[in-house]
């Protein structure tokens, strides 16, 4: 993929496209180690592709925003224990182990332990526009999502992997990189904690287009990959993590691009009853902030 001479526009310009459109100030969940101020710039990803949105583009997210219907009724499901009871699934799986595909990661709940690692972490067979770490997913998340990039160059739409793993170390890096630029309330709008982010449990992964188009912007969300991945990410056991409108439960503003394996039958589930998020669907309070 060729290299765009500019660098990849921060999670600050979502924050700002937001902020000056909306009122809202903008929360960021997967910062990608590229749009990292110095210090934390030497461990970005040299081939994240990159791209400058369009003023059409802009004002049609920020028009979706503006429609976006009122959040869904949390879902009834009650957790017990460490479990997440749910009609569909007929396995149950444990809500803190890393190791769980329906492990909950978010601002109330850091990963225990905090500096895990996936035993099974493994390159994808699907099309990477990173390297590194970044290029790793665990081997079950890596399986469903060359079925879903398979499915969906079928369709005729490209998708590309441009940011998967990422240590804790990575995320100490990047995150200390905007608390010394920025200070920490505005690096807490736009990096997750070491810790506090789904990159490194090697169940979520952020996608491209291929191309480039609209990489970590508000605009992807009308990228053929984006919408592609809306309607048919389920069908694969994925859910958009960070839906439109729902940032006052996830504490992450809409991340088009951020995707989240929990599995066939939750997904599914999820997607018939019209679930957004992970903390209504399990029952589990809302994140908004760090505690």
């Amino acid at each position: 993929m060729a290299h765009n001479p500019k660098p990849v526009p921060s999670r600050r310009a979502f924050a700002g496209l937001l902020t000056a459109g909306l009122g809202m100030t903008a929360l960021a969940a997967c910062t990608p180690e590229n749009s990292v101020p110095s210090p934390a710039a030497a461990d970005a990803p040299s081939t994240t592709p990159s791209a400058t949105p369009s003023a059409a583009s802009s004002s049609a997210t920020a028009s979706a925003i503006a429609s976006e219907p009122a959040p869904v009724t949390p879902a009834t499901v009650t957790p017990a224990a460490n479990t997440a009871p749910s009609s569909a699934a007929a396995t149950q799986h444990s809500l803190t182990d890393p190791t769980s595909p329906w492990v909950v990661v978010n601002k109330h709940r850091p990963l225990n332990p905090q500096d895990f690692v996936p035993a099974d972490l493994v390159q994808p067979n699907i099309r990477l526009a990173v390297s590194g770490e970044a290029a790793l997913l665990n081997s079950t998340t890596a399986d469903a999502a060359a079925k879903m990039f398979a499915a969906a160059a079928a369709e005729g739409v490209i998708m590309a992997l441009a940011s998967g793993y990422r240590s804790y170390a990575t995320q100490v890096v990047t995150y200390n990189g905007y608390v010394a630029s920025t200070g920490q309330a505005a690096a807490d709008r736009a990096s997750a904690r070491p810790g506090h982010s789904e990159h490194q449990t090697g169940w979520s992964f952020d996608i491209a287009d291929g191309g480039g188009a609209c990489s970590f912007q508000p605009c992807f969300a009308d990228q053929p990959a984006a919408v592609w991945a809306k309607a048919n990410a389920s069908r694969f056991g994925f859910v958009v993590r960070y839906p439109l409108m729902f940032h006052d439960i996830t504490g992450y503003f809409y991340e088009s691009w951020h995707l989240r394996y929990i599995g066939l039958e939750a997904a599914t589930e999820m997607a018939a009853r019209g679930i957004a998020t992970l903390e209504e669907y399990f029952g589990l309070e809302a994140a908004p902030d760090y505690l």
